[in-house]
């Protein structure tokens, strides 16, 4: 068995001065006056963020940050993966893995590790606790870049009802009008890669981008819905791991899989799913694929800040997420009958875990970084069904 190692982040400082002189050197384009973010990130407000990116962001006391959670590296199915493991106190605790998307990281979830693992303390239920695995997914962040092709995801497609035409009609403006990303990525991960490896500027703007039109539609800024310096050191993660290419290619793989269009049987895996305002996940087409036990519709999306910059307690992004996991887990549990380990995905209607991604919590017990064998299943995230892991 692969050894499961302990790991820091430690960004030399070489690194960051380069960072340093590249956003100092960035050479602006022009802008056409009045379009907002019609057309893209606005030029004065990109220019700010950079700025304050530049003088007013500290990546060190972020990276400490994050070294105050456990952090480990594996290797599964060739390829390196990081992952934090926070165990909670409370005995019989549910293991949970919680996993990103693009353009997302681990970073995403620090606010929900204290009320997951130990809601008694955020004014939850004890036995609402979660031993967490947190991933980044291969080809992301910390987990380096692939240097491989076939890492492959699941498959989407359409479906009616009046509920579920105002989700294909909202399907279709993403379609075409917001779904560049997904066309470029899916075609030319490499042509994109050469901008956003040369450019930190380029890589905030293709990022910050997508927080501005997947967040809460309540807020004018993407730092209205999200903490300014949180966005960034999730930047930092794609940025200083130089996995622009990589992250990008698993869109080539999946419009290259296939085996996403091959006709499947329905997945006997109870599937929780928690949808937020700006998803596009329509329930009927989701039960042609998986056993869905637990479906829950939020009015409001993912609101880890309200605007204006009050945090909203726990009765935000955390606590909305764990009353969901705990709703899933408990319909699945009883459509199950039996243990399964919980799995979590976030920010991708089409996220699923890579090859080998389901051992992971086993192979952390068996190395010490146990695992409880209390069935659970869940679902949550900004765009996401969420599978068990069996």
């Amino acid at each position: 068995m692969t050894n499961i190692e302990s790991f820091r982040i430690d960004i030399p400082e070489a690194d960051l001065d380069d960072l340093h002189r590249r956003l100092d050197a960035t050479r602006w384009p022009d802008e056409l006056p009045g379009v907002g973010w019609t057309r893209g990130v606005p030029l004065a407000y990109l220019k700010e963020l950079a700025d304050h990116w530049r003088h007013g962001y500290d990546w060190r006391a972020h990276e400490a940050r994050l070294n105050e959670i456990p952090q480990f590296t594996t290797e599964i199915d060739g390829t390196r993966v990081h992952f934090l493991h926070v165990r909670s106190a409370v005995e019989g605790a549910t293991p949970l893995m919680v996993i990103h998307g693009w353009p997302g990281s681990v970073v995403e979830f620090l606010d929900l590790i204290g009320p997951l693992t130990d809601p008694a303390a955020h004014g939850g239920d004890p036995a609402d606790a979660f031993h967490l695995v947190i991933p980044s997914l291969p080809g992301y962040g910390l987990s380096g870049p692939l240097g491989e092709t076939g890492w492959t995801d699941g498959r989407v497609a359409k479906a009616f009802t009046e509920r579920e035409r105002q989700r294909m009609a909202e399907f279709q403006r993403f379609q075409d009008d917001l779904s560049g990303y997904l066309q470029i990525q899916g075609t030319r991960p490499q042509t994109i890669a050469y901008g956003l490896t040369d450019s930190p500027t380029g890589q905030l703007a293709w990022i910050v981008e997508k927080f501005y039109e997947w967040t809460d539609p309540a807020s004018k800024l993407p730092e209205d819905a999200i903490d300014r310096d949180r966005l960034l050191t999730n930047v930092m993660l794609y940025w200083l791991t130089n996995t622009a290419r990589s992250s990008a290619n698993s869109y080539y793989e999946r419009f290259h899989d296939a085996s996403m269009w091959a006709p499947k049987d329905v997945s006997p895996v109870p599937t929780g799913v928690a949808v937020f305002v700006t998803d596009v996940a329509i329930r009927r087409f989701a039960e042609s694929a998986h056993t869905i036990t637990h479906w829950v519709e939020y009015e409001r999306g993912w609101p880890l800040r309200r605007p204006g910059g009050a945090r909203p307690a726990d009765r935000g992004c955390a606590r909305v997420l764990q009353i969901a996991l705990r709703k899933s887990w408990s319909a699945s549990s009883k459509s199950a009958g039996r243990s399964r380990l919980g799995m979590c995905a976030a920010h991708s209607t089409t996220t699923s875990v890579a090859p080998g991604m389901v051992s992971l919590i086993s192979r952390a017990s068996a190395s010490g970084v146990n695992s409880s064998s209390a069935p659970t299943t869940t679902s949550a995230g900004t765009a996401t069904a969420a599978s068990i892991a069996t």
